[in-house]
């Protein structure tokens, strides 16, 4: 039949016999890449934020010795199937109180009103994810989370969907219906013809793909990512639209792990824009796209003193500042050395502080003989470096009286003590000569201020 509706050269009839709920759920095992890459979405998904969960469970008073953290008596499995077919993750959970279940695909929650896929629970603690008509966009990672106020634990299934319009295999027909390969131009078949039939092919799924990125222009750029598929996908770069060749300042490397990179270096203005990754196989192909913004770089300039260190002295024991003010782009970083010795860190009684203005300070607290030295500070940016320096003297105190003027000589006697009375003090009885000429006697009626 199918000879004489699609012509003897290029119709191709197989008769497959296998069961088709055998191939929906045909089991495979995880490369160990994968299973990191699972790994870190547990990680994640076990201690990040989740959004409310659609089981209607309600914790009770639950004590701690009779509380149980979740646990999986049964684990998700992982499986390959064809486009349009059914696929039904299911384990088994079990904890007390009772878990709240949270589904995602590749680390992105699953919302329980979703019309795509079907979401239970059973009593026995059975939970299960269903889709009746998987898509190559089904492909993934699908990632069970219970949480209970115990604790949190999750498992993982890889789901691989094959495209059913590519060579080897073809969408299933009902039961006792053979299989009709679709015609295909002899252009591509021509070097075809010696394959094998049961050829599998899988689309280029990426596991790993950057976000948008901020970078400064004249530093360096790179974009990560890592994809899937069979045979293995070519990838090719793209900025708005127009194809990035490799050159001196644009690399595409492969490391060994199979992480694809796009290192633009150094970044200019004219990289600024919409990236496109687009990989490419012979079952399909996948892309992701973000956008890179390329800042202005910033004109460097060398530092600069506005205000120098200043000679310093003072009296042992006391506080001392020293200070200057420094302005330099991008700011630069500030060394201070006494004598030879860096000064790399803060104590208790010598620290150093600076602001966003420029001002810097060295503060000693009680300064001693042995803080008296020379000091420099030191400014550094990518434009260049400048110093200043200053001397700090410790000084000893003098605890001695201060006297402005030279005291008047009195006689030791009791007798000016005794000129004190209750109407006052006596003035010449107190400061009475210890010679006292006649011809320089005071007349007591007049006493003149200067003699005073």
């Amino acid at each position: 039949m199918a000879r004489r509706l699609l012509g003897a050269d290029s119709a191709t009839v197989f008769n497959i016999q296998e069961p088709e709920e055998e191939t929906a759920n045909q089991e495979y095992k995880v490369s160990s890449c994968e299973q990191r890459l699972i790994s870190e979405i547990e990680y994640r998904l076990e201690r990040s934020p989740v959004d409310e969960s659609g089981d209607e469970v309600q914790y009770g008073d639950v004590s701690v010795e009779n509380g149980m953290a979740p646990f999986f008596e049964m684990k998700l499995k992982h499986y390959k199937i064809f486009e349009g077919m059914p696929v039904t993750f299911t384990c088994r959970v079990a904890g007390n109180p009772k878990p709240k279940i949270y589904w995602f695909k590749d680390g992105k929650q699953i919302s329980p009103k979703s019309d795509h896929y079907t979401i239970q629970r059973d009593l026995d603690g059975t939970c299960s994810l269903h889709t009746t008509a998987s898509t190559l966009d089904d492909d993934g990672n699908y990632t069970i989370m219970a949480a209970n106020p115990q604790g949190r634990i999750s498992c993982t299934g890889r789901l691989m969907v094959q495209a059913v319009n590519q060579r080897g295999r073809s969408p299933r027909s009902p039961s006792g219906h053979p299989h009709v390969r679709r015609p295909r131009s002899r252009s591509r078949d021509s070097g075809d013809e010696n394959e094998p039939i049961q050829e599998r092919f899988f689309r280029p799924h990426f596991l790993q793909a950057p976000g948008d990125l901020t970078v400064q222009e004249g530093k360096l750029c790179r974009m990560d990512c890592k994809v899937s598929g069979l045979p293995t996908p070519d990838l090719s770069w793209q900025l708005d639209g127009k194809p990035i060749r490799p050159d001196s300042a644009h690399k595409m490397l492969v490391r060994e792990n199979g992480v694809h990179s796009l290192i633009i270096e150094p970044v200019t203005s004219r990289d600024a824009g919409i990236y496109t990754c687009i990989a490419t196989n012979r079952a399909g192909q996948n892309s992701f796209s973000l956008e890179l913004v390329v800042a202005a770089k910033e004109a460097h300039k060398p530092p600069v003193f506005i205000e120098k260190l200043q000679n310093t002295g003072v009296a042992d024991g006391y506080p001392v500042r020293l200070e200057c003010r420094v302005l330099g782009v991008p700011p630069p970083q500030i060394f201070w050395k006494k004598e030879n010795e860096s000064l790399t860190h803060s104590t208790d009684r010598v620290s150093m502080h600076q602001d966003n203005h420029g001002y810097i300070c060295l503060l000693i607290q009680g300064a001693t003989k042995e803080d008296a030295g020379w000091y420099t500070v030191s400014a550094k940016n990518e434009a260049g470096i400048v110093s200043c320096t200053a001397r700090l003297d410790v000084y000893t105190q003098w605890h001695q009286q201060s006297q402005s003027t030279k005291p008047k000589k009195v006689r030791p006697s009791a007798s000016r003590y005794a000129a004190l009375s209750d109407q006052g003090l006596d003035i010449k009885a107190a400061f009475q000569p210890e010679a006292n000429p006649s011809h320089l006697t005071l007349n007591t009626a007049l006493v003149e201020s200067e003699d005073l």
